[in-house]
């Protein structure tokens, strides 16, 4: 598992006495902090190299495995939580959906329940970027959105003696046709034309945790490619 830091969150836990006062430390993780095993596209390969080289068979090796990861975190998913890909693509697309909207209006305060703690850094990082340049934006997705379609799905289990102690992150992609328009203190446009629409192309990854109850999906990571 990466180094990264991990997103925590430490309880302190009265027990009781006995001879002497003990306490112990209750650690409730949040979340990762960080993608684990972000997702990248793959060269294509021919038939001929794929089936016929070395270097095709370890490829082919490769990709196998990486397609049993993600089949084994859908499968462990479905098993504690009751997973169904349409609710949770219905759910994908809300959350896109919100989160770009609260972003827009420069709502920083509300997206803290819809992302994790660094993704919420990084965010109200960008609206302070923004507003440097812009005064404020419209943003507005058309529906039904294009495609909606699963990446990668991967299981982090904290505990190797207890798998349910894990979380789930899937990334997914997002092909969405948008308006954008951005405005100066003026109220003149300075970039897009929301009379015009675009074809946008987002890759986000959602995290869940399968040990805490009532664990609702968030935004933990965006992929740039």
């Amino acid at each position: 598992m990466p180094t990264e830091k991990l997103e925590t969150k430490g309880t302190l836990v009265a027990c009781q006495k006995t001879n002497r006062s003990k306490t112990t430390l209750k650690i409730t993780m949040l979340s990762l902090g960080f993608v684990y095993e972000p997702y990248e596209p793959r060269e294509p390969i021919s038939f001929l190299k794929r089936w016929f080289t070395p270097s095709g068979w370890r490829r082919t090796k490769e990709d196998l495995i990486m397609e049993m990861k993600t089949a084994y975190a859908i499968a462990r998913l479905r098993k504690k939580t009751g997973y169904s890909k349409k609710q949770f693509y219905q759910n994908a697309v809300a959350l896109y959906k919100e989160i770009n909207s609260l972003m827009a209006n420069g709502d920083v305060t509300s997206l803290r329940k819809s992302v994790t703690e660094k993704m919420y850094s990084t965010l109200k990082n960008e609206l302070k970027r923004r507003e440097t340049m812009w005064q404020h934006v419209y943003w507005e997705l058309l529906e039904p959105i294009v495609k909606v379609r699963t990446l990668r799905a991967r299981m982090i289990a904290l505990d190797k003696n207890d798998l349910d102690k894990a979380f789930i992150q899937l990334t997914i992609e997002f092909l969405a046709k948008q308006r954008f328009e951005a405005y100066d203190s003026k109220g003149s446009v300075v970039a897009g034309d929301k009379a015009k629409e675009i074809l946008v192309r987002d890759i986000w990854v959602f995290e869940r945790s399968l040990f805490h109850v009532g664990a609702d999906w968030r935004l933990c990571g965006r992929i740039s490619i």
